[in-house]
């Protein structure tokens, strides 16, 4: 893995590039309240984008929503632009970790990427991430672009030739695409996010390089009772409607109030219990729940996760590569840091 202390030639733990972007701007006041947290109790950090003005800006507005005006003088500005890979090298070459904040990512996503590579950077992007209700244009057209090229997902997996995980117990079985579940009682839908996907990906590197027993999953949105359902379907219409235009999205991202819930149904089998003897004989349900999704509790995430990252790296995989937070952080101590910051795991 890369370093995680600075140097003289490296001398930003973090540097948030898209820092005057739709996320970019609150994962700069989240940094800016966790400072603290840093190595040794210190966090030396900058912003980066392709306006010096507009990351003035932000500096200036989180300067004083969080009434820190040191933030005016002590965070330095660097311009990078995607389009520049020479900027991007620049850039990379002095942070020990790039929170990569530019959207959408199957666009802007791999030039920073192979910055960081090159450079010697660790990367943290939230690429996938579900913003729930806060729809802005990077996730709009993520999603939009998503299902246009699910087709080429499928084939680009296939190219992989993975073999299939191993099956422990009793076949999870398919829901369909509008069912009630008993679980929750109401009805619900597949999940249309990246998360089975993800999940997927971390049982393959447990499997393989820690020879952990594979976990079946599947990923559902309850929708409610009937009367729901119609207006889901009204909603999504409206959502597409106001995203179009300034007025909308200004709206939209006025639902702080909002919050987030997932629910985690396990069945599974006792010590010493053989899976292939008989049904599921345990249960276990978790609860993860938050603040607002889309850009109060995805910049808290992102951010931890860089702290973790500095403060343990010990505890993170010994090879470079591509993971998922499932397989970084397996050996951590995130759900604890995450705890602690009003994303709330708990057995229910």
């Amino acid at each position: 893995m890369a370093r995680v202390e600075t140097t003289s030639n490296r001398p930003y733990h973090l540097v948030i590039f898209g820092a005057s972007g739709f996320t970019g701007q609150f994962v700069v006041e989240e940094v800016a309240r966790t400072v603290s947290e840093g190595p040794k109790g210190t966090l030396k950090w900058a912003v980066a984008g392709r306006s010096k003005q507009k990351l003035e800006h932000v500096l200036e507005q989180a300067a004083g929503v969080l009434s820190k005006p040191e933030l005016r003088s002590e965070v330095d500005i660097i311009v990078a632009d995607v389009g520049e890979p020479d900027t991007l090298a620049a850039m990379c070459k002095q942070a020990v970790i790039v929170l990569n904040c530019v959207g959408p990512y199957r666009f802007y996503g791999e030039p920073v990427v192979k910055a960081c590579v090159e450079n010697g950077a660790h990367h943290i992007d939230i690429s996938g991430e579900p913003q729930g209700g806060c729809i802005h244009d990077g996730t709009w057209q993520s999603a939009v672009y998503g299902f246009a090229d699910s087709v080429k997902l499928r084939s680009l997996r296939r190219k992989f030739n993975h073999k299939p995980l191993p099956t422990v117990g009793s076949r999870l079985k398919r829901r369909g695409a509008l069912f009630y579940s008993n679980e929750i009682q109401q009805y619900a839908l597949p999940f249309m996010g990246s998360d089975p996907s993800v999940v997927k990906r971390t049982q393959r590197f447990l499997v393989e390089e820690h020879e952990a027993t594979p976990t079946q999953y599947g990923a559902y949105a309850g929708v409610g009772g009937i009367g729901n359902i119609i207006k889901l379907m009204f909603a999504g219409m409206m959502f597409w409607f106001l995203v179009k235009f300034s007025f909308g999205r200004n709206l939209l991202i006025k639902m702080e109030g909002s919050s987030f819930q997932f629910a985690f149904y396990g069945e599974g089998y006792k010590e010493g219990q053989d899976p292939s003897q008989g049904k599921p004989d345990s249960k276990i349900n978790t609860m993860v729940q938050g603040p607002e999704c889309g850009y109060v509790a995805t910049p808290i995430t992102m951010v931890q996760a860089a702290l973790t990252i500095l403060n343990e790296p010990t505890a993170l995989p010994k090879k470079g590569g591509v993971y998922t937070p499932g397989a970084a952080f397996a050996k951590t101590t995130l759900i604890d840091r995450l705890n602690k910051h009003g994303v709330k795991f708990s057995c229910i």
